[in-house]
């Protein structure tokens, strides 16, 4: 491992009067595929006092500084490093992840444990080239594919409840197995989750979303599996609550093989990386379409709305809110029933959402029954939109052959000239043939546009 690190590192820990270990993710990541993580994490019994002004002397530069719990962001001009000194944290029982001290110590297995996972309580020594495991087992933890806490498991969880979340996490992204007594840990004090700042949770859950795309080795279908952790710990329920009440919830058998929750997780499943919060949501409105209704017809429309206040509650952005609520607005739409005008519409109105909503609906069916979508599933949808790349159509519009310029030369001024260009759009939306610049100045002297 001391082959991947940079000169200046080396030379750092050679020079401190205490050893100098890289820990966490990077050993952890190492020791699983042979090479070095971007994010490196640092650690000694060193306090920062010292290793500050050595770094200087060997042109390692400091970005960033947090005396509270002795942590120091260092740019070796290759990467960024940040290193904590060893050190104890003191937590009450709120599980609010936060700890309400943390102390200074010499002792590295102290400072082991204070970490969750054994996982990343392995440490690589630097000067001596070896790695350490405090907890006797990290290494064969590591190479094992295993998760266990760095104590007893009720209290790690207990004590942070994000690492509920982060346990679902390293699962999915790493293809780990959590052990029986970090599940049941986890289980007995999944309301801890309950402690935690709603943006938190939201960031956990959406590198849950795309945990099969972590490291090169993370497995295909980690994705999936990192929900199904939450779902079997029992967090799942507590931060989507709208969602899991699709548990059990029974289709119809001639078109759906799963119950609404595992049909939604099964659409994440093969969803593409950046619609999976959407596909997680796309069919939240079932439950209570069903409750109020006794059916399922309404229940994009629901589902726009629940969507919209579970974003919010989780402090999501608003475009990501918006995104929300028009692809689960829309995801059930029938193209083929459509007429071309209609179509072309919603495609030039829609156009920068509109190959998402195409992979929501792929996703949605393929989590059907785990089917092979059909040679012209969607095939209409695409090849309109291809066409009105290509003859013309007005997606915006800047895209008209006409402009501001021209209308006032022809009389118009004020708020008339946007009208006026918006009305010509909607025109040429359905006859892109008329998106001449001559043909346009002709339907405004004429009126008929109008």
């Amino acid at each position: 491992m001391v082959n991947l690190l940079s000169e200046k590192i080396i030379n750092l820990a050679t020079a401190l009067s205490k050893p100098l270990y890289v820990v966490g993710g990077a050993v952890r990541d190492y020791i699983i595929s042979g090479e070095l993580s971007v994010d490196i994490d640092l650690t000694s019994a060193c306090d920062i006092e010292e290793i500050k002004p050595v770094a200087k002397k060997l042109g390692i530069e400091i970005v960033g500084e947090y005396k509270r719990t002795g942590t120091v962001v260092f740019n070796d001009g290759e990467k960024k490093y940040e290193f904590t000194r060893f050190r104890k944290d003191v937590y009450n029982e709120s599980g609010a992840h936060a700890p309400i001290y943390t102390e200074p110590t010499e002792d590295i297995l102290e400072d082991a444990l204070r970490r969750d996972f054994k996982c990343n309580a392995v440490y690589y020594d630097i000067v001596n080239k070896e790695f350490i495991s405090p907890l006797d087992n990290g290494v064969e933890e590591i190479k094992g594919k295993i998760i266990s806490t760095v104590k007893q498991a009720d209290k790690v969880f207990c004590h942070d409840g994000l690492r509920l979340m982060r346990l679902a996490r390293l699962s999915a992204e790493l293809n780990f197995t959590p052990t029986k007594e970090c599940i049941n840990g986890a289980y007995n004090n999944r309301k801890k989750i309950l402690d935690i700042a709603s943006e938190r949770i939201f960031d956990e859950l959406n590198r849950i979303l795309v945990a099969d795309k972590k490291h090169p080795f993370s497995s295909k279908d980690g994705h999936y599996l990192g929900l199904k952790l939450l779902e079997k710990i029992g967090v799942l329920e507590l931060i989507l609550p709208e969602l899991y009440l699709g548990k059990g919830m029974a289709q119809r058998k001639d078109y759906h093989k799963y119950d609404v929750l595992e049909h939604s997780l099964r659409c994440v499943l093969y969803a593409k990386k950046d619609i999976r919060l959407y596909a997680l949501l796309h069919d939240v409105g079932k439950p209570c379409c069903y409750n109020n209704d006794g059916n399922f017809y309404k229940h994009a429309i629901y589902g726009k709305s629940i969507a919209k206040d579970i974003l919010t509650r989780l402090k999501a952005p608003n475009k990501v809110i918006e995104k929300a609520e028009f692809l689960i607005e829309n995801h059930m739409l029938n193209f083929d029933q459509m007429r071309e005008a209609k179509l072309r519409r919603f495609i030039a109105d829609n156009y920068l959402v509109f190959d998402e909503l195409l992979e929501l609906k792929r996703a949605d069916f393929m989590g059907l029954k785990d089917q092979a979508l059909p040679i012209d599933y969607l095939k209409r949808a695409i090849n309109l939109k291809e066409r009105m790349k290509l003859d013309g159509t007005p997606i915006t519009l800047k895209d008209l052959k006409i402009t501001a310029k021209d209308l006032m030369e022809n009389g118009f001024s004020g708020e008339s000239i946007g009208k006026e260009l918006k009305k010509l759009r909607e025109v040429c939306v359905i006859n892109p043939y008329l998106n001449k610049k001559e043909r346009l100045l002709k339907m405004i002297k004429s009126g008929k546009n109008n």
